[in-house]
């Protein structure tokens, strides 16, 4: 070829380009997007479905309106990553049981109410999707309560029906009290229920479930993370999984590791249970400390925060952008390398656009969706209680 027909070839190769510039999916540069997807982030609704911060109400150390040196979330480090909706989860460990469990579970509750009322400049509690986008436009963070776990209502529907009434927006339960949930427009939660208990509720269900804080089986095999056939199952009826961020859950090299190291997740924690008794700060200092000795020694693997957008894709290409939302299950596990805390959420959006993601779709997965499921549940409870 001569050096003319070269630059003439050259030629028309840019011009075909920049000719068909406007049909094909040119990405923008690195400044353009990270400040796109920063404005989207900070004009959306992020809702986090999982965070076992309540724990943290009962230390003499922690504050919910300062930054605190340690956990994941708290006022302004909620305000840094633009979280503005969070259920903070009400845990009870599953071998206490009968009235103690409830008295503890409501204990927590007030805990909730309490923080709230105590920062209502910054919080609002919110029961309904609508209370949601209205503490939103507010610019306050909307709280809201979720029940991880039957055994903290004592196996008495006049429990469960109180909880209604102080604003537990989803529990974790078996499928005998599903139709009452439905009735008191709680959201049915099926993380970490058995495979069977799942599709027994999903098929006693009349309204959309949720997986509060669980990931894809198909990614890590973890028996608490949802198998591909319970993914498309969940968004046939109009379901919801909201992502986990704990290491064990998204990456399987970490979770083989961990295996082989402590025993498996229950082993680990029965452990540190037993040394720390109710003492939470003494559990979250020894599984924290315990975890950085067997990385540093290189027993357990490093994870980065990217295997979240693994988990988010592997549902979308599953069952599309409607069914997938963020339950991090901060201050209540191993956070990935770079999701340090609530305020590298920006991050997730980020990943999203530069993985081509319509802007639509990343509200969606942000908080959009979930919001749509509570407003399915709570159509649902106006059905039952009609006359």
């Amino acid at each position: 070829m001569t050096r003319f027909s070269l630059r003439l070839a050259m030629g028309l190769c840019l011009c075909a380009v920049f000719l068909t510039g406007s049909r094909l999916n040119i990405p923008a540069n690195a400044d353009d997007t990270a400040a796109r997807a920063h404005k989207l982030h900070f004009s959306s609704i992020v809702l986090d479905t999982h965070d076992d911060t309540t724990q943290r109400f009962f230390s003499k150390n922690f504050d919910l309106g300062k930054r605190n040196p340690d956990g994941h979330v708290d006022i302004p480090r909620m305000r840094e990553g633009g979280m503005n909706a969070i259920f903070f989860s009400i845990w009870i460990d599953g071998r206490i049981t009968g009235p103690p469990a409830v008295q503890k579970a409501l204990d927590q509750i007030d805990a909730v109410h309490e923080n709230v009322a105590k920062y209502s400049k910054d919080l609002a509690f919110c029961r309904t999707a609508e209370e949601v986008r209205r503490a939103y436009a507010q610019g306050k963070i909307a709280a809201l309560i979720g029940v991880e776990g039957g055994h903290m209502i004592g196996n008495d529907v006049r429990v469960l029906r109180m909880f209604g009434d102080l604003g537990v927006r989803y529990m974790t339960l078996s499928h005998f009290f599903v139709r009452e949930m439905n009735r008191q427009r709680i959201m049915v939660d099926i993380s970490h229920v058995s495979d069977k208990t799942f599709y027994d509720a999903l098929e006693v269900s009349k309204a959309p479930l949720i997986a509060s804080h669980s990931s894809c089986r198909a990614l890590c095999n973890h028996p608490r993370d949802m198998s591909d056939d319970m993914i498309k199952a969940l968004a046939a009826k109009g379901g919801v999984i909201q992502i986990n961020y704990e290491r064990s859950f998204i990456d399987q090299a970490y979770k083989d590791a961990y295996d082989r190291v402590f025993g498996g997740v229950v082993a680990a924690a029965d452990k540190i249970s037993k040394e720390c008794g109710e003492d939470s700060d003494c559990a979250s200092r020894k599984l924290r400390d315990l975890q950085k000795q067997m990385e540093s020694s290189g027993a357990l693997p490093r994870v980065s925060w990217e295997r979240i957008i693994d988990h988010i894709d592997h549902v979308v290409k599953l069952v599309g952008p409607d069914h997938v939302g963020l339950g991090s299950d901060f201050d209540g596990a191993t956070m990935p390398d770079g999701m340090e805390d609530c305020s590298k959420l920006p991050k997730i959006t980020e990943a999203l656009m530069r993985k081509g993601y319509k802007d639509d779709d990343i509200r969606k997965i942000l908080g959009g969706n979930l919001l749509r499921v509570m407003e399915q549940t709570e159509r649902v409870s106006r059905e039952l209680q009609a006359p």
